[in-house]
């Protein structure tokens, strides 16, 4: 059944016109049909739509999700092309998570700041943070160690 409108489509999937010109100008809808200039689209594309919504709120982009719909040989089941592009975003939310961790670690540290001077956090995150090499920081004597300034504090006199 051909012939719904652009508006019509839109209202349907909720979302907004431009937004189905930029999936068809994406290659993740095919391109309607047309009656004079106008869109005309097949009452199917609202499952497209809708497929490319649950890609999208899996934080799919717009690349992968094409891959999804268009980048597997003809006859590859659903099934199996969530799970290959599930494998691959998973790994991807980890190594994010792991990420997300290391800065809230960082941000739960530096309110706890009793450097008294620029000079120390600098020597603070060069104490702390892997050289270049890739080997493990060095460790400072504890009576200089300057991350003793960076961790909670305790009741302990100056």
């Amino acid at each position: 059944m051909a012939g719904m409108m652009i508006g019509e489509v839109a209202r349907l999937a909720g979302v907004a016109a431009s937004t189905l010109r930029y999936y068809e100008e994406a290659g993740l809808i095919p391109s309607p049909s047309r009656a004079g200039r106008r869109r005309q689209y097949d009452h199917q594309v609202l499952g497209r739509i809708r497929i490319i919504a649950l890609a999208r709120d899996a934080g799919f982009s717009v690349r992968e999700t094409r891959t999804f719909l268009n980048g597997f040989p003809n006859g590859t089941t659903p099934a199996l092309r969530w799970r290959e592009m599930s494998r691959r975003k998973i790994a991807e939310l980890d190594e994010l998570m792991a990420r997300l961790a290391r800065m809230k670690s960082i941000l739960d540290a530096s309110f706890h700041c009793e450097c008294r001077s620029l000079e120390d956090c600098e020597r603070y995150v060069a104490a702390t943070i892997r050289n270049p090499s890739g080997s493990s920081p060095r460790k400072l004597p504890a009576s200089s160690d300057p991350l003793q300034r960076l961790r909670p504090k305790r009741s302990r006199s100056c």
